[in-house]
């Protein structure tokens, strides 16, 4: 899910970093290409075959799988910020949801810096 509209709304102005982070264990955050849709398609098939849904899990709540990609992507995310998110040209900040739907949060924090031109 593309979130960048949403964290974008909490960066106030001037220079500094973003902090992401999600609070869950079965969610991920990442920064990828937010152009063309089939880069999504693309990740859900490669991630499925990382860590395929029925492969023999111990976890009985049946979501391993979505513990271990939360693992491997991460919860965070560290974005640079000048009056904005300085993303390239095709980034966009999603949240991966991994077991779900399921209502989430994603905590924004900002981090105040000096000029680094």
């Amino acid at each position: 899910m593309d979130v960048t509209r949403q964290v974008s709304a909490h960066i106030p102005s001037g220079e500094g970093a973003v902090l992401l982070w999600v609070p869950h264990t079965t969610a991920a955050l990442t920064v990828n290409e937010g152009f063309d849709p089939d880069v999504a398609l693309d990740i859900a098939d490669a991630l499925e075959r990382i860590a395929p849904r029925d492969a023999p899990h111990r976890h009985a709540e049946g979501n391993s799988d979505a513990h271990v990609l939360a693992t491997v992507i991460g919860p965070d995310l560290l974005v640079p910020c000048r009056d904005g998110l300085r993303l390239g040209r095709w980034q966009k900040v999603f949240l991966v949801e991994l077991d779900g739907p399921r209502e989430r949060t994603v905590q924004v924090s900002f981090l105040p810096g000096g000029d680094s031109s």
